[in-house]
């Protein structure tokens, strides 16, 4: 049985003086954002898209000089609130690849969500008091 492949919209790897010389690697695919870390024990971490809070991003001057920077993503993951993607290359474009995608995933969610529940998102209405939809009817 083949494993499944994963189509990646952004990969890279943890840089050190600009080169991608670390067993940390970094991607990013339609609905998740992956870490990876270790040469011969490895680790794997995920944060599901639709979990993104914040999206920022750091350079500092010595990153400057090697064409790499740090994006920040906050998250509501339990295991993984902030995740630091660090050293990565084209670093601002790598965030609005990022904002991207979790914008289109946050809106594709709720558009599942929408049909399932008919139409519209419990959480997002209050269906306590119909009194104002019409005098008529009283639940």
């Amino acid at each position: 049985m083949s494993k499944p492949t994963i189509d990646y919209l952004w990969q890279d790897r943890r840089r050190r003086l600009g080169m991608p010389l670390s067993f940390t690697r970094y991607a990013l695919s339609e609905d998740r954002l992956f870490l990876e870390t270790g040469l011969l024990s490895t680790r794997s971490e995920e944060i599901l898209l639709y979990r993104v809070r914040d999206i920022s991003l750091k350079i500092s001057l010595f990153q400057r000089i090697f064409g790499v920077g740090t994006i920040v993503i906050q998250s509501s993951d339990k295991s993984m609130p902030t995740l630091e993607l660090k050293n990565i290359k084209r670093p601002r474009n790598v965030k609005e690849i990022i904002h991207s995608a979790v914008e289109e995933m946050k809106i594709a969610r709720r558009m599942r969500v929408g049909e399932i529940m008919g139409g519209y998102d419990d959480h997002d209405h209050d269906h306590d008091d119909y009194d104002d939809y019409d005098d008529d009817y009283h639940y």
